[in-house]
């Protein structure tokens, strides 16, 4: 059998970036969509032939469905698709500071929309291998963060890969949710003096899940810094 082909959305840095290294180790060849080409540039070139760039906003469906094509005419196949693009605003429903509202869009567009399409845009293909879908969650999105429309987004999700996996039922596909909490990456840089984890210690989440045998399906995985405030 060739090796396993692994989509990953938002792969130019931080936990995108993680996974696409972790799993290039692991026999994976990779297509890594990312707004930016000179933003992939560089990950591309580290990881060689078998990773292919593709500039994509993932909130636009016919890019994003063209690009998942273009993974298969590529190389053949797809076998694992990591929803993982996001963003992070700190918002206020009552106005006490935060991102401006006119901002607000951008993130409920990639987090809830560009997730939910991406999978939708790679489960045909992964119908064909048996394949896997896993998306980012968050910790945000298992309790309540007063103001915080970031944390409704990642409620979403979880709702999101609940009902795929649902839907998914009986195709073969397995569906996992991936939920950090604090992670050092640059969405979380002006959050300092806490616990946080590596993006790296989310990739071996992801690379654990994948790695179960084809009648084990990991649904959600929670992961959290030692210390990490139960609030947070």
């Amino acid at each position: 059998m060739a090796e396993p082909v692994m989509l990953i959305t938002g792969a130019s840095r931080g936990i995108g970036a993680a996974t696409a290294r972790a799993a290039a180790a692991a026999g994976y060849r990779l297509a890594l969509l990312s707004r930016s080409a000179d933003a992939l540039a560089p990950l591309v070139d580290e990881l060689g032939d078998d990773a292919l760039a593709l500039p994509c906003d993932i909130t636009d469906w016919p890019a994003l469905s063209a690009a998942v094509q273009h993974v298969e005419d590529h190389f053949g196949r797809l076998d694992a698709a990591f929803a993982n693009a996001g963003l992070s605003l700190e918002t206020s429903f009552l106005g006490n500071g935060g991102a401006d509202p006119e901002q607000w869009r951008d993130m409920v567009l990639t987090n809830v929309y560009g997730a939910a399409i991406t999978a939708r845009a790679a489960l045909p293909a992964l119908t064909r291998t048996s394949g896997h879908l896993l998306l980012t969650g968050s910790n945000a999105g298992r309790g309540i963060r007063p103001g915080s429309l970031y944390s409704a987004t990642k409620w979403a999700v979880t709702g999101l890969a609940q009902n795929i996996r649902a839907e998914c039922v009986g195709t073969g596909v397995r569906v996992t949710l991936v939920q950090p909490g604090m992670v050092e990456t640059e969405m979380t840089a002006s959050t300092q003096g806490v616990p946080k984890l590596r993006a790296e210690d989310i990739a071996n989440a992801v690379l654990y899940a994948l790695g179960q045998s084809p009648g084990v399906d990991v649904n959600e995985v929670v992961i959290r810094p030692v210390g990490q405030d139960p609030n947070r």
